[in-house]
């Protein structure tokens, strides 16, 4: 397979993972998101967290308006934009990078495109609706197409596979000869395992401890954020799993991830800054 870019392009941006991964944070406008902090209500609400979050060195944010937790019903596509939208022309207005959407409705998809998205971020990686591939290859947009098992609704209940890491891999392989079909540039794909949709805990560590191989050495997003496989080995709450969290970032980091999914911008920018200029400091050797 030919070595893939270290650029990222969305749109009209193009971010450099050369150095470390892009740090996207979170912007949750979902009532029952499963970490409370990092949920807000309303446009006003939406812009003042985007906000801090750029200041605290996000390189983009990603939006979401239904909750995708172990669980969760579908809020409907109507539900979606009435929560989506107004805080998406906020959030444009009031910061300049490069801003993601995590849907799997097309509807949705080119509403968001046509407000300032950039990209979009599809848990089903264009299973849930079939126009969402051919979208995002006519809008030039970034496209994230994650592993899911199951829906979110029914993915934790008993999940299993024979081999993890190979079923993954498998999985994303076909999701992105399908995008590519539809016509989206290599530039603009990553792939996520999808750690916790469909997962248990042996399987969220496997997945980590083989980040290149579960994503085919592509171009790869991680979002281990304050998630329950940390609660798995260390029985704490998701108010105190950012220690954990920021060890699964590491492994992103070592395994050459794209970016990472978080929600604590300012310590994970702050750790992956610091293995970036020890990385650097053993290249110059």
């Amino acid at each position: 397979m030919t070595p893939a870019p270290r650029v990222w392009e969305l749109g009209r941006a193009a971010l450099d993972y050369g150095r470390r991964p892009l740090v996207m944070g979170v912007v949750n406008l979902t009532p029952d998101s499963f970490f409370p902090d990092s949920r807000v209500d309303g446009a006003e609400q939406a812009a003042r967290r985007a906000e801090e979050l750029v200041a605290a060195g996000a390189d983009l944010l990603d939006l979401g308006a239904e909750s995708s937790r172990p669980g969760a019903d579908p809020a409907g596509g109507e539900a979606e934009r009435a929560r989506l939208l107004p805080a998406l022309a906020a959030v444009r207005r009031r910061v300049a990078v490069p801003l993601t959407v995590d849907t799997w409705r097309a509807d949705t998809a080119r509403a968001a495109l046509d407000a300032g998205a950039d990209g979009l971020n599809d848990i089903t990686a264009g299973r849930g609706d079939p126009g969402l591939l051919p979208l995002a290859a006519a809008a030039g947009c970034g496209l994230v197409l994650m592993h899911m098992q199951g829906t979110p609704a029914t993915m934790q209940q008993d999940p299993r596979y024979d081999d993890v890491v190979a079923e993954v891999a498998a999985h994303l392989e076909a999701r992105v000869d399908a995008a590519l079909a539809a016509g989206v540039a290599p530039s603009r794909l990553l792939v996520d395992p999808g750690l916790g949709f469909g997962k248990d805990l042996a399987h969220n560590l496997a997945l980590l401890a083989r980040v290149r191989e579960a994503t085919g050495g592509r171009p790869a997003l991680i979002g281990a954020s304050r998630k329950s496989f940390i609660a798995g080995i260390t029985g704490e709450p998701v108010q105190r799993r950012l220690p954990g969290s920021l060890a699964a970032a590491a492994i992103a980091f070592a395994a050459g991830a794209a970016a990472v999914r978080v929600h604590d911008v300012a310590e994970t920018v702050q750790m992956l800054e610091v293995l970036a200029a020890i990385a650097a400091a053993g290249e110059r050797r």
